[in-house]
């Protein structure tokens, strides 16, 4: 019933300020995620994580902030000889979720540049059911990304663990605020003291 009145209210709601997550890989990366991390969703209306948890303690711990809704990963499936996370309502290969009325998306593997055959709008309807999307959550690549694709703004905040697949170290979040049923997302570098701005010069640009 909570996760239902959640949701709804989600739904209902004229604005929101929403947490993005991917690729945790705890406690493969780490033992725990980093505390910057839950200070900077402190307040959140809800938080979305990408896949590859590696471990239900991940869902526990994000949960205690705001409600979270997690895409499985591979890593999640028992890729590589990792263990298989069990059955969870939190947990499900990918989400289609109405928040402040726009229809938002989340998926683990998305084809964010399109590889051949396998593209976005495949991508939307096997993990959503539609195509109709206004946002669209994913991770794997451990890479940050924010462009609109085919209308869709896509968005993958990188890993905070381990950003660009190097070794552990500070990485990204980011975040989606909607208003006004528009869409705004931006990517965030943790930081020994919280988060700054990620430097989009560095790597590329945002939209």
């Amino acid at each position: 019933m909570r996760e239902l009145e959640a949701l709804e209210r989600l739904a209902s709601a004229d604005s929101l300020h929403i947490g993005l997550i991917s690729d945790t890989h705890i406690p493969e990366a780490m033992p725990k995620l980093w505390p910057q991390v839950f200070e900077a969703f402190r307040g959140v209306d809800c938080i979305l994580h990408a896949g590859d948890i590696h471990d239900l303690s991940v869902i526990d711990e994000l949960s205690e902030v705001a409600p979270t809704y997690v895409a499985r990963g591979n890593g999640d499936d028992g890729s590589g000889g990792r263990p298989v996370q069990p059955e969870d309502p939190r947990l499900r290969e990918g989400w289609l979720l109405e928040l402040a009325g726009l229809l938002v998306g989340i998926a683990h593997t998305v084809p964010v540049p399109a590889e051949g055959g396998w593209t976005l709008e495949r991508a939307m309807q096997r993990y959503c059911g539609r195509t109709d999307l206004d946002v669209m959550i994913f991770g794997d690549t451990h890479s940050e990304w924010l462009e609109y694709v085919d209308g869709v703004l896509c968005v993958n905040p990188g890993s905070p663990t381990l950003p660009r697949n190097l070794a552990t170290r500070l990485g990204t979040i980011g975040f989606l605020e909607i208003a006004d049923r528009t869409p705004r997302a931006s990517i965030w570098q943790l930081t020994e003291h919280g988060i700054v701005a990620f430097d989009w010069a560095r790597w590329r640009r945002p939209v």
